[in-house]
């Protein structure tokens, strides 16, 4: 890793990099699918899509042809109806005008009977005189609507009508009423002021003086809305009467419902006002109650589209075939004109959903999806399963280098094999760069390696001041330990107590810097950055005379020497980098600071304790740290005298590092007499000291301060500032 004097490590901008290529990578497996669909997959979606649209093309073309065809067949044969009943009237016109008597008498009524059971396009069919007289042949349409306030006897089908002036008494209307053979199941008679030349049909047809079809009119006696076709007859100029048949709205709307062109179309036969004579879905209702009749508008139709169909025409007049969108479906739309073969303004309006052309086409269509992704999914889980083949040991690889970069053993995972050659190689050189690289983290501290691993950048000499933690720790009298075991057996017992306080350096996030014969280095707070270095470093030593005790529990129950550790810990500004040469070099720690962490350790030798830290170190942590004041030395490259303490304790960092209520009784006598000591108070500061050792008699400073009190007042008894002096520890 390369650092700049005053600045920090310039590998962050490439690792910023490979953190972007990281989140942006992907497996080799999903990389192969991913590559095979996009591959794959539009170009089936394309042939799809050209299939798909010029399908349509056809089945478009196909539809308006249908709707042509339907259209043009609808109106013949609305015109050829038509043009029967016409022809039927005309009949009965000429037959007037050449016998005219026919229509005086009860013949007439047999002859229109015989004409309505001949064919079902009429509701009824009437010949109206010019003397008032009307005669009439009908059929009952609703055999529960009362006729002159009495029901139809039942089993009636038929009924004649006849309505007769009588001079001086007004007409009386008459119904007799039939079964289909004829058959007279009875009569009803009432006053009426029933008189034919004043309804519209007959002036029309006198008017034009030739067969004419009306505009729709509410037929009274049926309680429908309906037209009449009506032509008058003439005898040597003389009008004798009219002729004519009703046709009902209704019956051309079930007309229209019978004939279809497709499944879901809509028909609509309407009047040059686009008011609506027919509608093929039933929803318009004819009848009324009212003298007038009011038809539906086909703008009013609750149907969204047809509204919208008819909206979008071109012309008024023609015939159009055009399309019209809707929410999202597509229309055909046919409009024409009956006028030119029907005398009438009136026009059809066919409404078809594109859909029920493209149904058969949209089922192939779907089965061709279906298809053609059941060949996908097959072709994809071939190709999963080549490149699981490939890609499971790639990725095993890639955990064996995941657990490389964070300096686990990755030799804990099977040796990957694999029949591909690149594989192979690639496996046996992970494997190389494995124990290399765990070779190379038990020479290096564990933080610099895990940087490297993770940067692109080369080591360099040089390095930056850093406010961090140091740790000094060496084993108390190791000359005299080695000299009572044995060689092997002291290597042994050496690398326990090493190996633990490794694993407390690491687990609290140090970095050891070196061994130093039975002794070890470490600091806190580089190569990556801690803001509370000093708090670790003290649990870290906390943890390691913790470690050492069950050591000695162990050792002392196999008959063997137990050992004691000394550690001192000190917070300062020091160098941190890379020093030696260009061929060896070492990442560690320079400055004055690790020379106190070193003096601090041999201060433990002086008042028997175990673990020392400076007054910096306090600062850093101490209300996070059960202390006591041991005593105040002077620090070279320091002029006042600074306190250093003991640690007797943790808080937060666990229940076994937690200080019991006894000890917090020693700490607290501990301060008392610490107090009175730098307050020149030697006898009170003797006092408290012993009173220390009432609590804790084996408290090794309370022991080292009394010697020196009872000392001191041996000598000269009067406390001063010279006998302050005597009594301060040595330089630190």
């Amino acid at each position: 890793m390369r650092f700049h004097p005053q600045g920090q490590p310039d590998a962050a901008p490439k690792t910023g990099a490979r953190a972007r290529l990281r989140r942006i990578s992907v497996p080799f497996k999903a990389t192969i699918l991913v590559v095979f669909v996009l591959t794959t997959v539009p170009v089936l979606a394309g042939i799809i899509h050209i299939n798909y649209r010029s399908s349509e093309r056809v089945v478009r073309d196909h539809a308006g042809q249908m709707v042509e065809r339907f259209r043009t067949d609808t109106i013949r044969e609305i015109v050829m109806e038509f043009r029967a009943l016409k022809s039927l009237i005309a009949t009965a016109a000429e037959l007037g005008e050449q016998a005219p008597d026919l229509f005086t008498d009860s013949r007439a009524l047999l002859y229109f009977f015989t004409m309505l059971k001949q064919t079902d396009k009429m509701l009824n069919i009437y010949v109206g005189l010019e003397d008032g007289t009307f005669r009439q042949a009908r059929r009952i349409h609703d055999p529960q609507a009362t006729i002159h306030d009495t029901l139809p006897p039942e089993g009636t089908r038929y009924a004649y009508r006849l309505v007769e002036p009588q001079p001086g008494e007004g007409s009386v209307d008459r119904y007799i009423f039939l079964t289909p053979d004829q058959t007279v199941l009875g009569d009803v008679a009432a006053p009426s002021t029933y008189d034919p030349r004043q309804r519209p049909w007959y002036r029309d047809a006198v008017d034009a003086g030739d067969i004419v079809i009306t505009d729709p009119e509410l037929f009274w006696a049926f309680g429908l809305v309906g037209f009449t076709v009506a032509e008058p007859f003439v005898v040597d100029g003389q009008l004798l009467g009219v002729v004519a048949a009703d046709v009902t709205l209704d019956r051309f709307s079930r007309y229209l419902a019978q004939k279809q062109v497709s499944a879901n179309s809509l028909s609509y036969l309407l009047d040059d006002r686009g008011q609506v004579l027919a509608a093929s879905d039933g929803l318009i209702e004819f009848g009324s109650a009212n003298d007038s009749v009011a038809l539906t508008h086909v703008a009013d139709v609750e149907n969204r589209v047809v509204a919208l169909a008819y909206g979008q025409r071109q012309t008024l007049d023609g015939n159009q075939v055009y399309n019209v969108t809707l929410e999202g479906r597509d229309y055909i739309v046919g409009l024409s004109s009956f006028e030119e073969d029907l005398g009438k303004p009136w026009r059809l309006l066919v409404i078809t959903p594109l859909s029920d052309f493209t149904e058969a086409f949209n089922s192939s269509n779907r089965r061709m999806v279906i298809i053609g992704l059941a060949a996908v999914v097959v072709q994809l889980t071939i190709i999963a399963v080549i490149a699981s083949y490939v890609a499971s040991p790639l990725q095993r690889l890639s955990q064996k280098v995941e657990r490389i970069q964070s300096l686990e053993r990755a030799a804990d995972l099977a040796p990957v094999r694999s029949p591909v050659r690149e594989i192979a190689v690639l496996s046996q050189a992970v494997e190389t760069l494995d124990t290399a690289v765990q070779a190379f983290a038990r020479f290096v501290p564990v933080g610099l390696v895990r940087q490297l691993l993770k940067s692109d950048n080369m080591l360099q000499l040089g390095g930056q001041s850093r406010f961090l933690t140091i740790l000094f720790c060496d084993v108390e009298a190791f000359s005299t330990l080695a000299e009572r075991i044995a060689a092997r057996d002291l290597l042994s017992r050496v690398s326990a107590l090493l190996g633990g306080i490794t694993r407390r350096v690491h687990e609290e996030k140090g970095t050891i810097d070196k061994f130093v014969g039975d002794g070890v280095m470490a600091f806190w707070g580089a190569p990556a950055p801690l803001t509370d270095h000093a708090f670790h470093a003290c649990v870290a030593a906390l943890a390691i005379q913790r470690d050492l005790r069950q050591l000695n529990e162990e050792w002392r129950s196999k008959g063997a020497p137990e050992m004691q550790l000394r550690v001192g810990i000190h917070s300062d500004v020091v160098l941190v980098g890379n020093v030696g040469s260009d061929e060896r070099m070492s990442y560690t720690v320079l400055g004055d600071g690790v020379n106190i962490a070193a003096r601090l350790e041999g201060c433990n030798k002086i008042f028997g304790t175990r673990i020392c830290i400076s007054q910096d170190t306090f600062r850093e942590a101490g209300d996070q740290l059960c202390t006591r004041p041991i005593d105040e030395v002077l620090v070279k490259g320091r002029r006042s005298r600074v306190t250093i303490y003991e640690l007797l304790g943790a808080y937060g960092a666990g229940a076994e590092f937690e200080p019991s209520e006894r000890l917090l009784e020693v700490v607290r006598l501990t301060q008392q007499a610490f107090d009175a000591l730098v307050a020149g108070d030697h006898a009170t500061a003797l006092a408290r000291y012993r009173a220390v050792l009432e609590v804790r008699p084996d408290d090794p400073v309370a022991k080292e301060h009394v010697n020196r009190l009872e000392m001191q007042f041996g000598a000269a008894p009067a406390a001063g500032p010279a006998a302050e002096q005597n009594q301060r520890t040595d330089d630190v």
